[in-house]
C-alpha cells in the first residue's frame, strides 16, 4: 500500500473518530471554552475543517496543476518541515497561536455543520489521492512554517493535522468533564 493510501486510510479513520467525539456532546458543550484564548471543541473542529478546505487542498491543487498565477516554486522545506516529514507527525507539543480575527476559527453554528465539514474534508481528500503518484516533487507551494511542499506532502500534512489536534481534543474533553463534575454544596 502506497504512503498515500495509507494516510487516506488513517485521515478517514481520524476524521471518522472526531464525528464520534462530536455525537457526544450538545451544542453549549462544543462551544464552550476552558478559557479566552483558547478554543473550544467546536472551533478546534472548524479550524481542521478550515484549514483542509481553504490551505491545504488548494495547496495540493496549485501543485498538481501549476500556472503562472499560482504560487508554486522550488522552494524546499525549512529544518521544521523537514523535521515532521522525518518523523511523519508533528511534534506533541501545544502550539498557540494569539487569538486574532484572521485565525481564530468561529464558533459553529450547529453540529451538523461540523459532521458535513468532515465529510466534505473526506471525499476531497479520497478524490485527490489517486492523482499524486504521478505529480511531480518540483512543483511545491510554501507553507508558512514548512517550507516548499509538494502535492503529495501538502496531503500528507492533512492527515498529520488531524492527527496532531487528537492531543488538544483530549485536553478540552478533559476541561468538560472537570467542570461538569464540579457540585456547588
Amino acid at each position: 500500500m502506497s504512503a498515500t493510501k495509507e494516510a487516506l486510510q488513517r485521515f478517514e479513520e481520524t476524521a471518522t473518530y472526531y464525528m464520534h467525539e462530536l455525537d457526544q456532546y450538545n451544542m453549549e458543550q462544543l462551544k464552550q471554552k476552558p478559557s479566552d484564548d483558547e478554543w473550544s471543541i467546536g472551533q478546534m473542529v472548524q479550524h481542521l475543517i478550515n484549514s483542509a478546505l481553504y490551505m491545504h487542498l488548494p495547496n495540493m491543487d496549485r501543485c498538481l496543476v501549476p500556472n503562472q498565477d499560482s504560487l508554486v516554486s522550488l522552494a524546499g522545506k525549512t529544518e521544521a518541515g523537514a523535521a515532521i516529514f522525518a518523523q511523519e507527525s508533528f511534534p506533541p507539543i501545544r502550539i498557540q497561536v494569539p487569538p486574532s480575527p484572521q485565525y481564530t476559527p468561529a464558533q459553529p453554528e450547529s453540529k451538523e455543520q461540523l459532521i458535513q465539514g468532515l465529510h466534505t474534508v473526506i471525499q476531497r481528500m479520497k478524490e485527490i489521492e489517486p492523482t499524486l503518484e504521478q505529480t511531480s516533487k518540483q512543483n511545491t507551494v510554501s507553507h508558512p512554517r514548512f517550507g516548499g511542499l509538494c502535492a503529495k506532502e501538502w496531503f500528507l500534512l492533512v492527515e498529520m493535522h488531524y492527527r496532531h489536534h487528537l492531543l488538544q481534543l483530549n485536553r478540552l474533553k478533559q476541561t468538560l468533564v472537570l467542570e461538569s463534575d464540579t457540585t456547588i454544596f
